[in-house]
């Protein structure tokens, strides 16, 4: 009790710095032509070519391509459909679901409380939220009626742990291991594109009372560890979560498309999530963890840091613009270029598995190998997607963002994101 009302004060001493003003001024996104960036216009009409024949051949109903270089947007075009039952055409401005690249903004948020002095990242997660406890680890499992038992973890979950992935927390919709979707299920864990009258404070007290898939620290297991962490920021900000994005995030970087619930102003702008039935293109049907009307209608109280957002192409950019500034827009500085250095270093070796890229504290990052291999980008790019077929990468060292929104859901693989990264690439020309 003494350490929460110690750290009660703290939050409400420190929160009201918020995001400073910065002795830089970068402007914000501007277009302009890709002749004046170093890019080729020539040779950027190639992903034109590359994302209408993925139309016509019917393996995306549409997708927004945004890229920028030197802090101008050289590239901001719309294709195909947004909705293809209503034959509505997809504008370069439209709203995307854009799920798990929610879990960088989140990431970002808890660099901000944590560069005001609030924690350090390997303090227990428990100190915050002590329904975690003592963490323990999946021993058993009875598939007749999921019901499991546990052991002891020989440690406990860390804010570093939680935002490295590394938690040993589980992914009930998306995780690999059906057990653990089964207890997540049963437990009645909301994972994400929620309707229901919930909030992300009552799930993640239920999900610290659920097993771990292992030790904290010992293996990269994706999974809700930015949903505990949305959590987290509220109690260590004193506000809700879409409350904390709005006014530390989204003003001042000027994103004002980008929200867990659509105001009804922008709800016509939302794509739909579709889907092929015998090579028709239909809206994806609801499913355990997915409500179609997710975020346009239900209760609107969920806040889900791991995957709860919606956006725009040119907001997700300048977001990721920030970062290739480090850590400033428009004379705002939410993050030291010191901390951005340190969310782009390698948190967790090679507990990562992924050859040529390891990771950070917000993203997947290029190493040389990665580099070397071809089509990637330069060293030190940053990148992830979401759920529904949504991708973004930076490149620092060529000044370079890159997003590309599809919103599909169930469907065959398909090429056009290793093909767009691809192509940027090539369309450097000074």
């Amino acid at each position: 009790m003494k350490y929460l009302l110690t750290f009660l004060i703290a939050v409400f001493t420190l929160t009201s710095y918020a995001q400073t003003k910065s002795i830089k001024t970068s402007p914000p996104l501007s277009e302009t032509s890709a002749n004046n960036a170093g890019m080729s216009d020539e040779r950027l009409a190639r992903i034109d070519i590359m994302l209408n024949n993925a139309i016509e051949k019917n393996d995306i109903p549409g997708a927004v391509a945004l890229i920028a270089r030197n802090g101008k947007i050289v590239y901001y075009k719309a294709f195909g459909m947004a909705d293809n039952e209503s034959k509505r055409s997809l504008k370069r401005d439209d709203i995307f679901r854009i799920a798990s690249q929610t879990k960088a903004i989140t990431s970002t948020a808890v660099m901000m409380l944590w560069e005001e002095g609030l924690f350090q990242m390997d303090d227990p997660i428990s100190k915050y939220i002590p329904e975690f406890g003592k963490a323990r680890i999946l021993d058993s499992f009875n598939e007749q009626d999921s019901s499991f038992t546990t052991r002891l973890a020989d440690t406990q979950i860390t804010i570093r742990h939680l935002i490295t992935h590394t938690s040993g927390i589980g992914y009930g919709m998306i995780d690999p291991d059906k057990r653990f979707t089964k207890i997540y299920q049963k437990a009645g864990i909301i994972d994400a594109f929620a309707t229901q009258s919930v909030t992300i404070g009552e799930n993640i007290r239920k999900l610290a009372q659920l097993p771990l898939h292992h030790n904290p620290g010992e293996k990269f297991t994706y999974s809700e560890g930015l949903d505990v962490l949305g959590y987290f920021i509220e109690i260590a900000s004193g506000m809700p979560l879409d409350e904390f994005f709005k006014t530390r995030i989204f003003n001042p970087l000027g994103m004002d498309d980008t929200w867990f619930y659509l105001p009804k102003s922008k709800q016509n702008r939302l794509v739909s999530v579709q889907t092929k039935e015998d090579g028709i293109w239909r809206k994806f049907p609801a499913t355990p963890s997915y409500d179609p009307d997710y975020p346009i209608k239900g209760a609107m109280k969920f806040f889900a840091g791991g995957a709860g957002l919606s956006s725009t192409a040119k907001d997700y950019a300048t977001f990721l613009q920030m970062y290739l500034n480090n850590g400033e827009l428009n004379g705002i500085r939410l993050l030291s270029r010191t901390t951005v250095q340190f969310i782009m270093a390698n948190q967790i070796g090679d507990l990562f598995g992924n050859s040529g890229r390891f990771y950070g504290l917000a993203f997947g990052v290029l190493d040389q190998k990665g580099q070397d291999m071809g089509g990637s980008g330069s060293m030190g790019t940053f990148d992830w997607g979401g759920y529904f077929n949504t991708q973004y990468f930076a490149d620092p060292k060529e000044k370079i963002i890159g997003i590309l929104m599809k919103q599909t859901q169930d469907i065959p693989s398909e090429e056009t994101g290793w093909k767009f990264r691809q192509l940027v690439g090539q369309a450097v020309d000074d």
